[in-house]
C-alpha cells in the first residue's frame, strides 16, 4: 500500500513537472517561425542567434520577448556598432508569419539583411511596430502600403529603397513615427503625408527629395521632429510651418537649395532644441527675434550668405554652435558665447574674427569637444586654451596668425584631430602627436626631426625644415 502510494506521488509530482515544463515553453508555431527566420540568415559571424536551438523555449532566446500565454510577441535584434562581426546576412523568411502574436519587429545595425520591402509583414495581424534600420532592404516601398493602417511606427531608415513615397501612406493614420530616412528616395513628398495627424516624428532626411518644402505639413501639429536635411528641397522655408512651433523640438532642413532670408517666424518655435539650416542659400540678417530661442541648444548655420550684426541669444548654455562660412565679420567672439556656461562644440571658421587668442577667456573651456577657429584673422597662442581643456577631441585653427612654440602644447589624451596648418608655429613636432588620428601643421616654420608617425607627407609638408619619416630623411 505504502509502494503505491509513493509511486502515485512521485507521478503526481512528475506529471506537475512536465505540466510546468509544458506551459513555460512558447508556442510551437512561434518556434516554427522563428526558426524558420533563422533559415533565411546565412551568415551570423558573432553568434546573435546561437540561442535559438529547437526544444529550447523561444521565450528564453536572445532577442525575443514573451507577454501572455508565452506568445512570442516582440524580436529585437542589433548590430554591435564597431564590431565588423557583429552582424546578419540573408533575408527576412516569410515564416515568420507564423508569429501571431507578433506586434513588434526592432532590427537595428544588423547591416546585410537583403531583399525587398518584407511582404510578411502584411500577414502579421498584431504587428504595430516596425524598425529595419541599417541594412540593404532594396527596391519600391510597396504601392499597397496603406494596408498597414494599424501601425504605430515604422522606419526603414538606412536601407537602400528607390523610388517615390507611394500614395497610399495616407491610409497609415494611426502613425506616430515615420522614418524613411538614408534611402533613395526621390521626388516631392505626396499630399498623403500631411493625413498623418499623430506623427510626432518625420525622418526623410539624406533621400533625393525635391520640390518646395510642402505647405500640408503645418497639418501636422503634434510633431517634434521634422529632419527634412540632406535632399534637394528649394525655395523659402514656407509660412505655413509655423503652425508647428508649439511642439517642434527639432527642426533640420540642413544641406539643401533653400534660399531666401531666414523667417522671422522661427523665433516663435521656442520649444526648439535643434535648428539645422546649413549647407543652404539663406542671405541677410538673422532676426533679432531669435532671442527668443532660450531653450535653443544645437544652432548650425553654417554654410550660408548670412551677414551681421549676429543677435545675442539668451540661452543659459548651449551644446553646439557653428556659424562658419557665412559672410559674417564679428571680430570678435560674441559675448553671450563666451560666458555661456556650456559649450561642447564651438565652430566659428571665416567669421572674420580678429582676436589675440591669449585675450579670450570663456567663463568655461574644460567641458568643451570641438572648436574649429579655422581662416580668420586670429593672433597669439591656443596653448593656455587647449592646456584648460579636459576632454577637447578636436582642435582646428588653420589660416590663421597664430605664433607660438609647438612642443610648449600640452595635448589632453582626448584629442584625436589637431590642425594648425598655414599658421606663424615653430619649435619641434612633439613626440605626442601619436596619439591622434588626424594631423596637420603644414605651412609653418617648424623645425628637426618628426617623431614617429603614421601621417602622409601632406601633415608636415611647407616647414622650414623638418626632417624624417614621412619627408626626407634627416642630414647626419
Amino acid at each position: 500500500m505504502a509502494f503505491h502510494f509513493l509511486a502515485l506521488l512521485l507521478f503526481s509530482l512528475f506529471s506537475h513537472q512536465c505540466l510546468l515544463v509544458i506551459s513555460a515553453s512558447c508556442h510551437v508555431d512561434d518556434e516554427a517561425g522563428l526558426l524558420g527566420f533563422k533559415a533565411g540568415i546565412v551568415e551570423d559571424p558573432s553568434g546573435m542567434l546561437v540561442s535559438w536551438k529547437s526544444g529550447s523555449d523561444c521565450c528564453t532566446w536572445s532577442g525575443i520577448n514573451c507577454r501572455e500565454n508565452n506568445r512570442v510577441t516582440t524580436i529585437s535584434l542589433s548590430g554591435e556598432p564597431g564590431n565588423p562581426k557583429s552582424y546578419l546576412s540573408g533575408t527576412i523568411a516569410s515564416a515568420l508569419s507564423k508569429v501571431q502574436n507578433l506586434d513588434g519587429i526592432y532590427f537595428d545595425n544588423l547591416r546585410n539583411i537583403t531583399g525587398a520591402f518584407p511582404k510578411v509583414i502584411f500577414d502579421l495581424p498584431k504587428l504595430k511596430y516596425v524598425y529595419i534600420e541599417n541594412s540593404k532592404l532594396s527596391g519600391p516601398l510597396p504601392s499597397n502600403i496603406g494596408e498597414l493602417s494599424r501601425f504605430g511606427a515604422l522606419s526603414v531608415v538606412g536601407n537602400q529603397f528607390s523610388g517615390r513615397i507611394p500614395s497610399s501612406v495616407s491610409q497609415l493614420t494611426e502613425l506616430t513615427q515615420l522614418k524613411l530616412g538614408g534611402n533613395l528616395l526621390f521626388g516631392q513628398i505626396p499630399d498623403g503625408i500631411g493625413q498623418l495627424k499623430n506623427l510626432t516624428y518625420l525622418s526623410l532626411e539624406r533621400n533625393k527629395f525635391s520640390g518646395k518644402i510642402p505647405y500640408f505639413l503645418s497639418g501636422l501639429t503634434e510633431l517634434r521632429i521634422l529632419n527634412l536635411s540632406y535632399n534637394l528641397f528649394s525655395g523659402e522655408i514656407p509660412a505655413t510651418i509655423s503652425s508647428l512651433a508649439p511642439n517642434l523640438r527639432y527642426l533640420e532642413l540642413g544641406h539643401n537649395k533653400l534660399t531666401g532670408k531666414i523667417p522671422d517666424f522661427l523665433s516663435n518655435f521656442k520649444q526648439l532644441d535643434t535648428l539645422d539650416l546649413s549647407w543652404n542659400s539663406f542671405s541677410g540678417v538673422l532676426p533679432k527675434s531669435f532671442k527668443n530661442l532660450t531653450k535653443i541648444f544645437n544652432l548650425d548655420l553654417s554654410h550660408n550668405q548670412l551677414v551681421e550684426p549676429f543677435p545675442e541669444l539668451n540661452v543659459k548654455g548651449i551644446e553646439s554652435l557653428d556659424l562658419s562660412y557665412n559672410k559674417f565679420k564679428l571680430v570678435e567672439i560674441p559675448k553671450w558665447v563666451t560666458s555661456s556656461p556650456i559649450i561642447y562644440s564651438l565652430k566659428l571658421a571665416g567669421c572674420g574674427i580678429k582676436i589675440k587668442l591669449d585675450d579670450w577667456k570663456p567663463s568655461q573651456t574644460y567641458f568643451y569637444d570641438y572648436i574649429d577657429l579655422s581662416d580668420n584673422e586670429i593672433t597669439g597662442s591656443p596653448v593656455s586654451l587647449l592646456n584648460s581643456t579636459g576632454y577637447l577631441v578636436g582642435f582646428w585653427a588653420s589660416g590663421n596668425q597664430l605664433k607660438f612654440k609647438m612642443e610648449s602644447l600640452i595635448m589632453p589624451k582626448t584629442l584625436k584631430f589637431l590642425n594648425l596648418s598655414r599658421n606663424l608655429m615653430f619649435g619641434k613636432v612633439p613626440a605626442t602627436i601619436s596619439g591622434l588620428e588626424k594631423l596637420d601643421v603644414s605651412y609653418n616654420h617648424l623645425c628637426g626631426k618628426i617623431p614617429a608617425n603614421n601621417f602622409s607627407a601632406s601633415a608636415f609638408v611647407g616647414n622650414d625644415c623638418l626632417c624624417g619619416s614621412p619627408l626626407s630623411p634627416c642630414k647626419v
